[in-house]
């Protein structure tokens, strides 16, 4: 994989989601979901809001990398906070 710039912060990135999905399958199995409906328009499963909160966090980082010069400390303290918001009310 010598083609690949694997650097510390990709590793742990990657790593993140990995467990991340790892950890939504095993709770899944273990306690099968239902579609909810929170404050987002349509009803979701615990995997959708996941997966919602990835490409939220993706455009929450373009935004902040197109209108800012500051670091993405911030970038990922918000996106974070949003995953958490929308795994947990979405």
């Amino acid at each position: 994989m010598s083609w690949m710039a694997w650097t510390l912060p990709t590793a742990i990135f990657f790593s993140a989601i990995g467990l991340a999905l790892l950890s939504l399958t095993a709770l899944e199995i273990l306690k099968p979901t239902t579609r909810a409906r929170g404050f987002l328009p349509m009803a979701t499963t615990r995997g959708d809001r996941f997966f919602i909160s990835l490409l939220s966090a993706a455009f929450i980082h373009l935004l902040w990398l197109g209108t800012l010069t500051s670091g993405l400390w911030l970038a990922s303290a918000l996106s974070l906070l949003w995953a958490f918001l929308l795994m947990r009310w979405g």
